[in-house]
């Protein structure tokens, strides 16, 4: 007898232990999940392991905007924001990014008619000549170039808008379902001797890659859902009912009896200097009257550099200041869990492990498919794969039955394309089913 004859007959057995009625239950979820979800974690593993090396390419397309050589001299940062303002004259300034190095240009940000929302105009400065070393458009607060844009929409959206999005929040929502349920089964056969067919390495290379990965996968499982459409939504609103949001800075200034001067970029970066704000940083322009300069660090290669100040505009003195190691705990982990999802936290070291995690993850989903593949009848209509054995949930006892359809309902209410997808698999186990019962008959 064949190793998958006997799991098979060993599901079918009467239960003597709830393990015996759940094992078949989570053997059939974690087949319908790697069969149909399969493909977009598929994709969503790809595309992240393109997107987990953008900064090392962004570095190299944009080379010219970039870089300058480095100079005697430097041009004051107001005169730069000035040259800047000249060529997009229907721009807004929204910040400033003076160069960290002497060789990197400067950045000066703006908002313009036209463009879609967290788009940016970016003119690039050279800070020892003022010239102007080129244009683009830039995204969200990383400030991202066009060719990390792109491969960052492929990855959230495969470049299709909002409606895009819903692939990922599937892969995210279900991503997460699949490895515990691999974890459970193989907890409750990790004393039966693998089958030495082909079949069988391939489930032993499956489980022991899957077993090793589990934990970064339930990693980028939990962070990639806070950027999703519904169930980010759901996690945004968790986090503002428990604070446990970002803090910011305090942009309110004293009043004064006459009207404010600005005391400019220049006097305001040299306060924060002054006070301890190292470089990276980006300087954002009073949002309105008797609001403040803010300058905040906007390096993610180091978990600690996240500090911000406010700043004076008439007087040029620092007003308030937030380190980021006052942040609370749980926004401190939502700061590291973002960056390390994007690759950026410890640099290369943080590509490297993601890198890897793809690798494993395409090569965990290929002998899945493959294992699919050799279980299909080798008579008849030429079927592929088929699933374990239905109706296993039948076997479960009711003590164990009712606590699972409840979380279950929870999850599916606060993860809505993962509950929506769900009663997709069942309404398609049912149809399929049916169909077999009237062959039969």
């Amino acid at each position: 007898m064949s190793v998958d004859q006997s799991e098979e007959r060993a599901a079918d057995a009467p239960p003597r232990f709830a393990w015996a009625a759940v094992r078949p239950l989570l053997l059939r979820l974690h087949f319908y999940a790697g069969v149909f979800v399969g493909p977009f974690l598929l994709v969503a593993a790809l595309t992240g392991l393109a997107y987990v090396w953008t900064p090392q390419l962004e570095q190299a397309v944009y080379d010219h905007e970039l870089h300058v050589p480095a100079g005697p001299g430097v041009v004051s940062l107001d005169r730069q924001a000035a040259i800047a303002k000249a060529v997009v004259p229907d721009g807004t300034l929204t910040a400033v990014r003076p160069g960290p190095t002497p060789r990197d240009t400067t950045q000066v940000i703006f908002d313009r008619p036209g463009l879609e929302p967290s788009y940016h105009h970016t003119v690039f400065v050279d800070p020892h000549t003022g010239e102007i070393r080129g244009q683009l458009e830039t995204y969200g607060s990383s400030q991202a170039l066009p060719v990390r844009t792109w491969i960052e929409n492929l990855h959230g959206s495969l470049n299709l808008g909002e409606t895009g999005r819903l692939y990922s929040e599937l892969a995210a929502s279900w991503l997460w379902i699949v490895v515990l349920a691999g974890i459970a089964l193989w907890i409750g056969s990790w004393k039966r001797k693998a089958s030495r067919s082909a079949r069988g390495r391939l489930l032993s290379w499956h489980r022991t890659t899957g077993l090793v990965i589990a934990a970064g996968l339930l990693f980028l499982s939990a962070t990639g859902l806070t950027w999703s459409v519904y169930a980010g939504a759901s996690v945004s609103e968790l986090r503002a009912q428990l604070d446990w949001t970002t803090p910011s800075v305090s942009t309110a200034v004293p009043a004064a009896a006459a009207p404010q001067g600005d005391a400019g970029l220049d006097a305001v970066r040299a306060a924060t200097v002054q006070a301890g704000l190292a470089d990276p940083v980006e300087i954002r322009p009073p949002a309105g009257p008797g609001k403040a300069y803010v300058v905040a660090q906007v390096g993610h290669g180091w978990p600690t550099k996240q500090d911000s100040m406010a700043v004076d505009p008439a007087t040029a003195r620092v007003t308030d200041t937030l380190r980021f190691a006052d942040y609370s705990l749980a926004a401190k982990l939502s700061r590291w869990g973002i960056d390390a999802h994007m690759g950026v936290l410890f640099g290369l070291a943080n590509q490297i492990v993601l890198t890897a995690l793809a690798v494993a993850l395409v090569c965990v989903i290929g002998w899945g498919y493959r294992m699919w593949w050799l279980r299909r009848p080798t008579r008849g209509e030429g079927r592929v794969g088929r699933p374990p054995s239905r109706g296993t949930w039948r076997r479960i006892p009711g003590r164990v039955l009712a606590p699972v359809l409840v979380v279950t309902a929870v999850v599916g209410y606060y993860l809505p394309v993962f509950g929506l997808s769900l009663l997709g698999f069942l309404v398609v186990d049912l149809v399929i089913g049916a169909r077999r019962q009237e062959v039969r008959a």
